[in-house]
């Protein structure tokens, strides 16, 4: 009888040690998983001050490209003109000329923004460019001195020779005019340290460490304000800011073309099409389209 009851003591004591050393381990899965949930439910619930820009927000632990869910979402679905795709962690994100974008998980703006801006010619679709790229621009103004902040043609923001962002836009036409436009847009943040030497981020030109879901915000209101003069007024009154903040108008700098001929020039103007034209110390004026020239060091080095 003593026996049994030492050995159902012996049993009992196994139990509760065991007890002790799962229940915790339970209760810290349990904690994780509801954070998480949470997180993931209540992430980017911060609405904008917008008629329609940002009031329907996606958001996404992790994807591959939000341009690439963006356009599937058009194919598959009715998404409301304004939408937005975001995610913490994009695994290929795309830039301009193919190249990949560089982000750190859960450091940087990395989205898309779905709009229908009918009301554009297809031939002038360089207009949502430069709304586009003046809302980032007047955003991160906010932040930075304006005067070392410019608009590096044809889509990126670069802070002094320093790339702090991107935008890759990819259109659908129907008949003469746009029908949709997936936007994607590029920031770096709070990461600090690049793999790509001429890469910067807010945090370190600042000092500071930024809330992803408040900057969001902000920056849905300037997108939207840009995008509404673009379809009250068109190019007219977004020309004139652009070229005011475009990186190396007016001053004389190496360029390359496509087939390899590196000249002299200066940036002067965009033409009706997005062209950028660059006069050649003779006075005359070339304009290149997109993937047709490239800004060069003075070292002869690709910028």
């Amino acid at each position: 009888m003593n026996n049994i009851w030492l050995n159902m003591q012996s049993e009992l004591r196994k139990k509760i040690l065991y007890l002790n050393h799962v229940i915790p381990r339970i209760f810290a899965i349990f904690t994780r998983t509801t954070t998480s949930l949470f997180n993931f439910l209540f992430m980017y619930n911060l609405l904008p001050n917008t008629v329609f820009l940002g009031k329907n927000i996606v958001f996404l632990p992790t994807c591959h490209s939000t341009n690439d869910v963006a356009s599937q979402m058009l194919v598959s679905q009715t998404v409301a003109d304004g939408t937005i795709i975001i995610t913490s962690h994009q695994t290929a994100g795309r830039g301009q000329r193919g190249n990949s974008w560089e982000a750190a998980p859960a450091q940087n703006l990395t989205f898309s923004l779905i709009l229908k801006p009918v009301f554009l010619p297809a031939a002038e679709q360089f207009t949502l460019n430069m709304a586009i790229a003046l809302a980032i621009h007047t955003f991160l103004a906010d932040f930075l001195p304006e005067n070392d902040l410019k608009i590096k043609w044809s889509n990126d923001l670069y802070y002094k020779d320093k790339k702090l962002g991107g935008i890759l836009i990819e259109n659908s036409v129907k008949k003469y005019n746009l029908e949709t436009s997936v936007v994607g847009i590029g920031l770096n943040i709070n990461q600090s340290s690049f793999g790509e030497s001429k890469a910067v981020s807010l945090s370190s030109l600042t000092g500071d460490t930024f809330n992803l879901e408040e900057l969001l915000r902000d920056l849905s209101e300037y997108l939207e304000y840009y995008y509404l003069k673009a379809r009250e007024n068109g190019r007219g009154n977004l020309q004139e800011l652009y070229l005011k903040n475009l990186y190396r108008f007016q001053e004389w700098h190496k360029f390359q073309t496509e087939a390899g001929y590196v000249f002299r020039g200066k940036i002067t103007d965009i033409d009706a099409s997005g062209r950028l034209c660059i006069e050649n110390p003779d006075g005359t004026i070339q304009a290149f389209g997109f993937k047709e020239v490239v800004f060069l060091k003075e070292d002869g080095t690709v910028l």
